[in-house]
């Protein structure tokens, strides 16, 4: 008797779950998802940094491994120097190589 009772309790346990799963809304996150990744992607992309007028906290913002000391040195080098003839003329602030030229290749613009 018991085991009899014990299997229409997990039957019924069972039975209600599947319903509930059954009933629930399908929720389609992934498309969500891969929405805003899209828009995110494309408003990065169309955003470029004008290295003869973004300031120190713009470049390290929106440069990939560019912190504070390279963002202030390039304002340095620009104060120093004169406007930016253009992007590769980047090299020659002390501490940018060029992997993080090549990095931010696509981010950079010269007006």
């Amino acid at each position: 008797m018991r085991t009899g009772y014990f299997y229409s309790l997990v039957f019924a346990l069972l039975a209600s779950a599947s319903i509930g799963v059954i009933a629930a809304p399908a929720a389609n996150h992934s498309h969500q998802e891969t929405s805003s990744a899209t828009v995110a992607t494309v408003t990065s992309a169309e955003k470029k940094v004008d290295l003869n007028a973004a300031d120190a906290i713009t470049l390290q913002r929106d440069l990939s491994g560019v912190g504070e000391a390279k963002a202030k040195a390039i304002v340095a080098y620009r104060e120093a120097n004169g406007p930016f003839a253009s992007v590769e003329e980047l090299l020659e602030v002390k501490g940018i190589g060029k992997a993080i030229l090549d990095r931010n290749r696509d981010k950079l613009e010269i007006n």
